[in-house]
């Protein structure tokens, strides 16, 4: 029994000493164990529902739509809540993840979950869900498009400060911040945003199935309440995330529901991504929805 009991306790010092001297490395094995082993419930069955969120302005849909074409691809995946809470964004980046859903929704149940602000182009991107349900305290709508800009020209005058600029083309300083806009130059903007918004209406009504000749009833950038939403026909059902998850269950038809679990880690990593995206757009104003 000694015996056995020094070999153990030799085992042991030269495993301590080897973690000593290769700290590092120990610690490396350790996390890549970490993030690669399943755990839990994953580690048994795969999960057959999704909950993929949009969260913050929407600046870059790469990585959203990635995971909705990953889930759309994923024979294990029955159904898909898509949870918004977004006052809207750029306007191509809304564009493409509203025809990921579209995509989506053509091959699986996907429920939309206004989960606090489902606005602009944050209401854009989940008008093609086969259900939208919003939170009783949720704000919906704002269907409207703007392009903002400064003139700082009166300041540029007080500390001595002109532009000097070589230009070929009647618009090209279209938008430009040293001077005020020109009529010709302000009727090429209305164009560019009306044509927008005419597609943005028209995205709206087909999804919605809405008559696109009353859109100032649902459109015109009016905000509403759930209710209100529901009543005007931008929103179908008004319930917690607990009643919008139990709905993708039943549309799914699934007898055992098996929810994703979204890593701390990388949820962390995400809204790191989309807060410095928010960031560098503040230097590049886009033409926004909002």
């Amino acid at each position: 029994m000694m015996q056995w009991i020094q070999k153990i306790g030799s085992c042991l010092v030269r495993g301590l000493k080897f973690m000593q001297a290769h700290f590092k490395a120990t610690l490396l094995a350790v996390f890549i164990l970490w993030l690669f082993l399943p755990s839990g419930e994953e580690g048994i069955a795969p999960h057959n529902l999704q909950k993929i969120a949009l969260s913050g302005p929407i600046m870059d849909a790469g990585e959203i739509v990635q995971e909705l074409d990953d889930a759309r691809e994923n024979d294990d995946v029955k159904g898909v809540l898509f949870s918004i809470d977004s006052p809207g964004g750029a306007v191509a980046p809304s564009v493409e993840i509203a025809y990921a859903i579209k995509r989506l929704s053509e091959v699986k149940p996907v429920v939309v979950y206004a989960a606090g602000i489902m606005a602009s182009g944050g209401y854009y991107s989940g008008i093609w869900g086969n259900e939208i349900i919003a939170n009783p305290g949720s704000m919906i709508g704002s269907i409207g498009v703007i392009m903002e800009g400064a003139d700082i020209s009166g300041l540029m005058e007080k500390v001595g400060v002109k532009t000097q600029v070589v230009h070929a083309g009647t618009y090209k300083q279209v938008g430009t911040f040293d001077r005020e806009w020109s009529p010709l130059e302000r009727a090429e903007l209305d164009k560019v945003i009306n044509g927008t918004y005419s597609l943005f209406v028209s995205d709206v009504a087909r999804a919605r199935k809405l008559d696109p000749s009353k859109s100032s009833e649902y459109a015109d950038a009016h905000i509403f309440t759930a209710a209100q939403a529901q009543k005007v026909g931008l929103i179908d059902n008004i319930g917690v995330e607990f009643d919008a998850k139990k709905r993708v269950e039943a549309l799914s038809k699934v007898k055992d529901p098996i929810w994703n679990k979204e890593d701390p880690m990388e949820k962390w990593l995400k809204q790191f991504a989309a807060e410095g995206v928010s960031l560098a757009h503040m230097y590049f104003p886009p033409v926004t929805l909002k």
